[in-house]
């Protein structure tokens, strides 16, 4: 056996699952999930396509895969704590897991065939929930007006053409610049006395709108 074919015949031996997974979640980290082919995959690891199917049964087995390794990164809420501050805790881990995996936004509410760190995850969840005393139908309420925000935030930051401060007022005063003065007050107001000022950070402004939701879930289910 040639030196080339047994180098070939090593790497075939090592792959796994797991090896595979975080190969393609990398690549999609990188890249973008559109560029995650089975063609493309095989040339990272530095086999053939037909080899990775040992591991993977199809692209949906491998993008099933890959959300569950982000679902493995997201803190899990404990019914021991203060449910809110659960939900708080665990909706910036959500967060900052989706930043550091871009392509997931997309994907990780979509499958059909979960994978245990995503069930998991929803059962935590909702178990947090359950023993906060919400009721099954609140449960399904603050479930999904908590993902709405989370999932939402993170599509509007990602599609933001700014992510420094810096670049902000650069931005703001690009957008101003052509117009007549006047010409939209308010938001010359808004982006001027505020938006521009010296700290601005419009992540911090999703701490604020997750507070204002779990403060109105507690009224209405102390109201209940």
């Amino acid at each position: 056996m040639s030196t080339r074919a047994s180098a070939q015949t090593q790497r075939r031996a090592r792959l796994t699952r797991d090896r595979v997974l975080r190969a393609a979640i990398a690549l999609a980290d990188e890249s973008g999930i559109e560029s995650l082919t089975m063609r493309r995959l095989g040339e990272e690891l530095g086999v053939g396509p037909m080899a990775l199917y040992r591991h993977v049964r199809n692209k949906e087995d491998l993008v099933d895969g890959i959300v569950d390794l982000v679902f493995e990164e997201i803190g899990l809420p404990s019914i021991d704590a203060d449910w809110k501050e659960a939900m708080r805790r665990r909706a910036i881990s959500v967060r900052e897991a989706l930043s550091r995996h871009r392509w997931a936004i997309g994907v990780m509410e979509s499958r059909l065939n979960p994978g245990p760190a995503n069930l998991r995850h929803h059962d935590a969840v909702i178990g947090c929930l359950r023993a906060a005393g919400l009721a099954i139908a609140m449960v399904a309420h603050a479930y999904s007006l908590l993902d709405s925000y989370i999932y939402g935030f993170a599509t509007t930051q990602m599609n933001l053409p700014f992510q420094t401060p810096e670049e902000v007022a650069e931005v703001a005063q690009s957008m101003l610049r052509p117009s007549p003065l006047n010409a939209y007050p308010h938001l010359t107001e808004m982006l001027t006395d505020h938006v521009m000022k010296p700290g601005y950070d419009y992540g911090d402004e999703f701490l604020y709108g997750l507070d204002v939701i779990l403060n109105a879930l507690q009224q209405a289910q102390n109201a209940s």
